[in-house]
């Protein structure tokens, strides 16, 4: 496929049996109600999609190029920020493209952060887009790399190839996806270049055709290391099926109340079993 850069191709994706089912028949249930949470209806299309990136990136220009017309704008359940949601057809199958905030980090310091933490957490889509702008790379790689802590179904569409090349700048793409571990697309999304391509990653990465490795940061510090390890096998154990382990500890070893909460009650990921975890953070520290 001309364009985009991709890890090899892996048969054996064990969490896929269909179209934005799991391989945990209770998983894929409790996903739904998070979903429906969130605003999306699970039953509208067979795969949900979300757009993530920093503010100018283009992020928007991709989301409506794919979309066109197929769109509609409200707010998130509770909250006054505005969210655009819109559908695409590519070959067979039906996509629920979610437009999340434009947002520098997931850390949860503003409502927008909170908004697309939480979608990319507890909805857990088939596949996230994550805009960036190829002539700031190196700054738009901090979310990049955040979001891969979450999920790993992401595909990267390198943006404003156009500006970038009148800037002199050039970018080894397939160095780029090794090193992310995850699908890079060249694209300009103002004039169409590179979307049948993302399309083909996107689609790829949703039904599991490509199963993506994404980079996970590991600590230097020896000590918050083995916290984030320990507290991550505890979570794996109480919530199976979770696939963002490590992000999740780190976020409890720094008391985010948001992820403390949904460990307490249950709902992280729509598991239960989560009450025995409400001090496991201070056990790990």
């Amino acid at each position: 496929m001309a364009g985009a850069e991709l890890p090899t191709p892996r048969a054996d994706r064990p969490d896929t049996q269909g179209p934005g089912l799991t391989g945990c028949g209770s998983c894929a249930f409790a996903n739904a109600a998070n979903l429906t949470k969130l605003g999306v209806d699970p039953g509208r299309g067979d795969y949900i999609a979300a757009v993530a990136g920093n503010p100018n990136t283009g992020k928007s220009t991709v989301f409506n190029a794919l979309t066109g017309l197929r769109q509609h704008v409200g707010n998130w359940p509770g909250k006054t920020v505005a969210r655009a949601e819109g559908s695409f057809q590519y070959r067979d199958y039906r996509y629920t493209l979610v437009d999340l905030p434009g947002t520098y980090s997931l850390l949860s310091t503003s409502g927008d952060e909170d908004i697309a933490r939480d979608f990319l957490l507890f909805g857990r889509p088939d596949v996230t887009i994550v805009v960036v702008d190829a002539t700031r790379l190196e700054r738009n790689l901090n979310l990049v790399l955040q979001i891969l802590q979450i999920t790993d179904r992401v595909v990267v569409a390198l943006n404003l190839m156009d500006e970038a090349g009148r800037h002199g700048i050039t970018i080894d793409v397939r160095h780029l996806a090794r090193e992310l571990g995850v699908p890079v697309v060249p694209t300009s999304a103002r004039n169409g270049t590179g979307l049948p391509e993302l399309l083909e990653s996107v689609e790829q990465v949703a039904n599991g055709t490509v199963v993506t490795k994404g980079v996970r940061v590991q600590q230097r510090d020896a000590r918050l290391e083995r916290a984030v390890s320990t507290l991550a096998r505890r979570l794996a154990d109480e919530f199976p099926g979770l696939d963002n382990t490590r992000w999740v500890a780190l976020r409890l070893l720094e008391g985010d109340p948001s992820i403390e909460r949904a460990v307490r009650d249950g709902t992280l990921g729509g598991l239960g079993h989560g009450a025995r975890l409400a001090g496991a953070a201070e056990e790990a520290s």
